[in-house]
């Protein structure tokens, strides 16, 4: 397959072009002649004028690739390589939700031939890919798994917003059906990641090993989140604590704060999931979603606190809230927390503004029904940085006295500012 592929007799198709897929077809299309396949035709339409619709990538990465970009079905059917690249979310219930990973592999069954690869990257608990997918190809294309086609599975690593390490620089994991199907999937990925590929023992091991990066994220930012809780009580600053037992040589430094996006705060439910499936209910996993889904209600509890002590009506008080995507220097805003902290504000009846000039308007008003306004209108009773745009940490203590109604209250939550207590009052984790 590897040989065909790189001499173009057969091309590769990537399902889902979002912020994973897109980046990878690009960089296959380097080398192979690619399929670049997505349900949403708006978002086709842009990448054949070269633009991403996710603003990550530039319209040069679009220049000199052998890319063809559809929402046609009947165009995947020229492929022999596909790769799965769709979102997996979870639901209101907090459950894994395999639809769209459901639907992409009804498409890809559609136009499976024999000696088809089928590769997945989307992030799933062990198993996910060989008892919930492959029954889905075979059912709809009507051909026996490793007898007429095989299956891998290459979790992905993109990191939204990062320059430094990039698709092509980050250690690739590689899982294959058999022998054969992962010596051919090592070696496509292998031609285009420069950091090489770790070929895993088996696609549950590959599996998991994605699912519990971000579960190890998730527990070790709440430990953290729970210390600041605990030294905002005892009216300690976390950081320092942090400087001090940074130190020691095996103090391992995470920081508190707001944990969302389409990963860290998703990847746990599938391996909470699965683990309640098979009889076991996990104990530290849980704790540690339970501690970081409570921080936006801490935070708002806590400058309501503070407006009190101030002598100030929480009702009657005006917050700005700077930023609302899920992490600096991106518009993504799936699963934004900054989102659960704007609600817990409004519940205590407080006016909020938002500003974000990385996020697009439309979609938050579509996805959460909050209103972006452009910039800030007169003067707030306390600011909330919630996001560490590279605009916001440019900052003075002047323009947030230009921004605030009396003595200057800011929630640093990013830990972004140092400055002189006597002259402005900041919070933050």
């Amino acid at each position: 397959m590897f040989e065909q592929l790189l001499r173009k007799e057969k091309k590769l198709s990537l399902i889902g072009l979002g912020y994973v897929g897109l980046p990878i077809a690009l960089e296959f299309a380097k080398h192979f002649s690619v399929v670049g396949f997505d349900i949403n035709e708006k978002r086709v339409a842009l990448m054949r004028e070269g633009i991403d619709p996710s603003n990550e990538m530039a319209k040069e990465a679009f220049e000199n690739k052998d890319i063809h970009f559809t929402a046609n079905l009947e165009d995947l059917a020229d492929a022999s390589f596909h790769i799965i690249a769709v979102p997996t979310d979870i639901d209101e219930h907090k459950v894994p939700n395999l639809t769209p990973l459901q639907k992409a592999s009804e498409t890809v069954g559609k136009v499976l031939k024999k000696g088809d690869y089928v590769i997945y990257e989307s992030t799933v608990y062990p198993g996910c890919t060989e008892e919930d997918c492959i029954p889905i190809l075979e059912k709809t294309s009507g051909l026996t798994f490793r007898k007429d086609f095989k299956v891998g599975y290459s979790p992905e690593r993109i990191n939204p917003g990062d320059k430094v390490r990039t698709l092509t620089t980050i250690t690739k994991i590689v899982a294959g059906c058999c022998a054969e199907s992962l010596k051919e999937v090592a070696q496509v990925y292998g031609h285009i990641i420069e950091a090489g590929v770790y070929e895993a023992q088996s696609i549950k091991v590959a599996e998991a090993a994605k699912v519990i990066e971000n579960t190890q994220r998730d527990i070790n930012i709440s430990l953290m989140n729970e210390l600041a809780i605990i030294f905002d009580k005892m009216d300690i600053d976390t950081n320092a604590v942090l400087d001090a037992a940074g130190t020691k040589w095996n103090f391992h430094r995470y920081h508190p704060g707001l944990v969302g996006g389409h990963c860290i705060s998703v990847d746990p439910f599938y391996l909470l999931h699965k683990a309640k499936q098979l009889g076991h209910d996990p104990q530290v996993i849980a704790a540690g979603r339970r501690v970081n889904d409570y921080i936006p209600h801490f935070i708002a509890k806590r400058l309501v606190q503070m407006l009190i002590e101030m002598g100030k009506n929480p009702g009657k008080c005006k917050v700005l809230v700077q930023g609302i995507t899920f992490k600096e220097n991106v518009s993504d805003i799936r699963n934004s927390k900054v989102v659960d902290l704007i609600k817990e504000l409004m519940e205590y009846s407080i006016n909020v503004h938002t500003v974000d000039e990385y996020a697009s308007p439309n979609e938050v008003v579509h996805e959460y029904r909050i209103p972006l306004i452009d910039a800030p209108v007169g003067k707030y009773d306390a600011v909330i940085v919630a996001v560490a745009h590279d605009p916001y940490k440019k900052q003075t203590i002047e323009d947030f006295k230009a921004l605030s109604n009396g003595v200057p209250i800011v929630f640093d939550l990013k830990s972004i500012y140092d400055f002189p207590p006597e002259e402005i009052t900041i919070w933050r984790l």
